[in-house]
C-alpha cells in the first residue's frame, strides 16, 4: 500500500496546505464513505453541506468553500482534476505481466526494449518491434511487423493483427482486437466479393482504449487515431475512420467507415455515426445520437427520444406516422387562408 504524507501531497499538486502536513495518506475516497488515512475532494459546492460530517484526514476543495471545512485541507485549482493526480500517485492496480513467462511465444526476429513484460501463452510473431516498459498480458496476440511504443501496457486476450502501429503510454484493454479487416466487399450477381483490406491502423501516444472493441484497418489507406483520444468499452470503428487529437468516445457507440471525426469531440454512448461524413472540431454528440450527415460547426447536438411512459411513447409514436398526413393537410389550409386573403 503507498502511503504518502499531506505535505508531499500538496507540492506535487502545487495546492496550498491547511493543517497537519505530516498527515499520512494510504487511498482516496468518496466524501461520505472516507475515514482515517482517506483524503476525499469536494468539486461542486452544492454539496459542501456534506463536509461538515466528513470523516477523511484531509479534503481537496476550492479557496471558496475552506471556511466550510475544519479540518485538513488542500486548497486547489479544481478538486475534480486534483482527485485524478492523487489517484495516480495512490493507483494499486497490477502490472498486466511480470518478465517474460515460459509459456510465450516470442519470435526469434521480434525486438524487445528494456524491461518488457509477456505474460502467459502471448503471441509476439515475427517482425514484431515492443519499445521499452511495454507491458503484454496473458494470451496476447501480436501480429507480424506490428509496432508498440514505449510503456504502453496491453490487458489479457488483446489481438493486434500486422502491422499495426500503436504509440507511446496506451492502455488497452482486456478483448479489444485492433487491425481487423473493414468491413469491404463488392456483389458479383448476388455473390459477395471480399476485398482485401490492404490498410492499417495506426494509434498516437497516450490513447486508451476500453474492453471489447474493436478498430478495423484501412481498406487501402489506414485508419488513424491522434494522440490523447479516450475510447471507451464495446466501440466499433470502421475502416479508414479518423479520430482527432483530445477526442473522447463513450461506450456502444458505432463509427462507420472513411468517417472524420475532429480535435476535442465528444461522442455521446450508443451514439451511430454514418460512413463518409465529417464532424468539425469542438462538437458534443450527446448520448444516443444517430448522425446521419457532416457537422460542420462546433456545438452540442442531440437526437435521442427521452424515455417516457409506454402510454405516451404510444402516443408520440402514432403521432410521428401522421406526420407526412398531418403535413399535407397543413399544406391544403395555407393555401386557402392565402386565397382568402387575396
Amino acid at each position: 500500500m503507498a502511503v504518502i504524507t499531506l505535505a508531499e501531497l500538496a507540492n506535487k499538486l502545487g495546492a496550498e496546505l491547511h493543517g497537519d502536513g505530516t498527515t499520512e495518506i494510504h487511498s482516496i475516497a468518496a466524501m461520505g464513505k472516507a475515514a482515517i488515512g482517506q483524503i476525499t475532494f469536494l468539486s461542486d459546492s452544492k454539496y459542501r453541506q456534506q463536509l461538515s460530517k466528513c470523516q477523511a484526514d484531509a479534503v481537496m476543495l476550492r479557496e471558496a468553500d475552506v471556511e466550510f471545512f475544519n479540518g485538513n485541507m488542500l486548497v486547489v485549482k479544481d478538486p475534480y482534476l486534483s482527485y485524478a493526480l492523487v489517484a495516480q500517485l495512490l493507483d494499486t492496480t497490477p502490472v498486466s505481466a511480470m518478465d517474460i513467462a515460459a509459456s510465450a511465444y516470442v519470435d526469434p526476429t521480434a525486438t524487445l526494449g528494456s524491461n518488457v513484460a509477456i505474460g502467459h501463452n502471448a503471441v509476439i510473431e515475427a517482425g514484431v518491434q515492443l519499445g521499452d516498459n511495454v507491458q503484454i498480458g496473458a494470451g496476447c496476440f501480436i501480429g507480424k511487423n506490428a509496432v508498440i511504443g514505449n510503456n504502453t501496457k496491453l490487458w489479457a486476450n488483446v489481438t493486434i493483427y500486422h502491422d499495426v502501429v500503436l504509440g507511446s503510454q496506451c492502455l488497452v484493454q482486456s478483448s479489444t482486437v485492433i487491425g481487423a479487416d473493414g468491413f469491404g466487399y463488392a456483389n458479383d450477381k448476388g455473390e459477395w466479393v471480399k476485398i482485401p483490406q490492404l490498410g492499417s491502423v495506426r494509434i498516437g501516444d497516450r490513447v486508451e482504449i476500453g474492453a471489447c472493441t474493436s478498430i478495423d484497418r484501412g481498406a487501402l489507406e489506414d485508419t488513424i487515431i491522434a494522440d490523447n483520444v479516450i475510447i471507451d468499452n464495446q466501440m466499433q470503428i470502421a475502416h479508414n475512420v479518423q479520430i482527432g487529437y483530445g477526442t473522447a468516445m463513450a461506450g456502444g457507440t458505432i463509427v462507420a467507415g472513411s468517417t472524420t471525426i475532429g480535435k476535442y469531440c465528444i461522442i455521446g454512448g450508443a451514439s451511430v455515426l454514418n460512413g463518409h461524413i465529417k464532424i468539425a472540431d469542438g462538437v458534443t454528440i450527446t448520448g444516443m445520437g444517430m448522425v446521419m450527415r457532416s457537422i460542420e460547426e462546433k456545438g452540442m447536438y442531440s437526437s435521442g427520444i427521452p424515455l417516457q411512459p409506454n402510454k405516451e411513447w404510444r402516443r408520440t409514436a402514432t403521432r410521428v406516422h401522421r406526420i407526412d398526413d398531418m403535413n399535407k393537410r397543413l399544406r391544403i389550409v395555407e393555401k386557402q387562408l392565402k386565397a382568402k386573403d387575396e
